[in-house]
């Protein structure tokens, strides 16, 4: 799915996910605080998360023809990023 986008649909869907990944991020740097990576950590981790998983998925034969679920695919792996290290990052501060 990604690798058929024209070079100006790209770049439009990078700028809206970072947009995006920006609010989530400053919002879980309300919640988490310390926890956290930033509200710029976790821009970069929501905007890795949500491209990684629909390239993860493309390469597993899923078609994600519809955004619904291409949007689905990216929310989900951007949240497991951030989760999976949060909780590296938790478990390396009490040791």
């Amino acid at each position: 799915m990604l690798w058929n986008l024209e070079p100006g649909w790209m770049m439009m869907a990078v700028a809206l996910v970072t947009v995006l990944s920006f609010f989530f991020g400053a919002a879980l740097d309300a919640i988490m605080k310390e926890d956290g990576f930033g509200p710029i950590g976790n821009m970069l981790l929501f905007t890795a998360g949500f491209f990684a998983a629909v390239l993860v998925a493309n390469s597993f034969g899923i078609a994600l023809r519809d955004l619904r679920l291409a949007v689905a695919w990216g929310l989900g792996g951007a949240f497991v990023l951030i989760s999976v290290l949060a909780l590296v990052k938790a478990s390396l501060a009490r040791l």
